[in-house]
């Protein structure tokens, strides 16, 4: 399976099972919500029943009732209305925003992990490449040493740093396979497929890097409304305001009405008394008078949840700003951090090879190539942390900008 990093989100986004669950939640809240209007329309029953006296008759002195079986029919009509349930509706409807805000959240949050996971995985394949080319001119350094050691001209010591120089060079690729391997586990994960899926990463890092980019985030107007926290945190702030609104209207008024036709029917010889009304209609009006405080109390209580989500919208909106100036200067730092490591990474790969070379000719010692060696797996390892530091910078602020 190949993938481009663009192609690796768009089939996270089809395929990924955590996303498909936010998309489950948007779909039960839209049914929530429609519970909810509901129990505003009118609900309609019907009954029907049928009764046998199995020959009964009613006798009054000298007269005889028979007791014939008969059926009815009946078929009901109600509505109930409150005020109350206008609230509980507005309810649902936030309730279904926020499902939907949840998943953009959700369809980001997996854009940004395989985003992340592909980077990790270019850099460790980089890592272990690398390694492994160093490791084979180590092995040829160490059979020369070795070589060099029966003729006399090299001293057994040199050849026991190198091959101590081997073993740290041979573990440290086993940590980086190891480590890549469990980063493509993660980015099947990610993807919603097979463990035993082999995946191959079409773009290289040099591809998708791109500096410019990074440094037009931080010069990025940063809209408030366009962040997701932000988003929730507002459609929060009116649901906190409806649930207030819900605790004033239970002590309103509640409006009911209804509809009622019946029919009965005799299968007897003889038609029975029919004393039942086929059409009926009612109204009535339900009103609270006294709770003994209680819903007095929990329309306070509503009240100053309100109040503590309105400080914390407000709380939020700072400490969104003040994140926003922070991610720009970690990007800024990281974009210097990196550049400065590359710089690094490439020196000291050099400064190995030249020492190589020099020791292939008597001109440096074994103890110069070990700290050769050491320095360049020092210097690899800076270069993938400045790397994934730069990544989830970038990603960090794009987050908060909703990019």
């Amino acid at each position: 399976m190949e993938l481009s990093l663009e192609e690796a989100q768009n089939y996270a986004l089809e395929n990924n099972r955590t996303l498909k669950n936010a998309s489950i939640d948007v779909l039960k809240s839209q049914a929530s919500h429609w519970q909810s209007v509901a129990s505003m329309l009118p609900q309609i029953s019907a009954k029907a029943d049928y009764s046998n006296y199995c020959g009964y008759e009613m006798n009054f002195g000298m007269m005889a009732i028979p007791m014939n079986p008969y059926g009815t029919l009946g078929v009901t009509a109600s509505m109930a209305f409150s005020g109350a349930q206008v609230v509980a509706v507005q309810i649902s409807k936030i309730a279904q925003r926020m499902s939907d805000i949840s998943l953009k959240m959700t369809e980001q949050e997996t854009k940004d992990q395989v985003k992340t996971l592909y980077y990790s995985a270019l850099v460790m394949e980089q890592t272990v490449e690398l390694l492994k080319r160093n490791l084979d001119n180590m092995k040829e350094l160490y059979k020369y040493t070795e070589e060099s050691v029966k003729v006399g001209i090299a001293e057994q010591t040199d050849a026991d740093q190198l091959l101590i120089q081997l073993s740290t060079m041979r573990t440290s690729i086993f940590s980086s396979a190891t480590s890549l391997e469990m980063v493509y586990n993660s980015l099947r994960l990610q993807l919603g497929v097979d463990v035993n899926t082999e995946i191959v990463l079409t773009q290289s890092i040099d591809d998708l890097l791109n500096a410019d980019a990074a440094f037009a985030l931080v010069s990025e107007e940063f809209i408030l409304d366009n962040n997701y926290n932000y988003q929730l945190l507002k459609e929060n702030t009116n649901l906190s305001k409806k649930q207030l609104n819900a605790q004033k209207w239970s002590t309103g008024p509640q409006l009911s009405a209804y509809y009622n036709y019946s029919a009965k029917t005799y299968f007897g010889k003889d038609e029975g008394m029919n004393m039942t009304p086929p059409n009926m209609v009612g109204v009535s009006v339900s009103v609270p008078l006294f709770s003994s405080l209680g819903k007095n109390k929990a329309i306070q209580a509503a009240k100053y949840d309100y109040e503590k989500q309105l400080n914390s919208m407000k709380e939020t909106e700072d400490a969104l700003r003040i994140q926003h100036r922070q991610l720009c200067y970690n990007l800024e730092t990281a974009l210097q951090t990196y550049d400065t490591q590359k710089q690094n990474i490439d020196v000291t790969q050099r400064v190995f090879n030249n020492i190589s070379n020099k020791y292939e000719v008597g001109a440096a010692a074994s103890l110069d190539l070990t700290n050769a060696g050491t320095n360049l797996i020092s210097a690899q390892s800076s270069y993938v942390q400045a790397l994934m530091e730069l990544v989830n910078a970038q990603i960090a602020l794009e987050q908060l900008l909703n990019k």
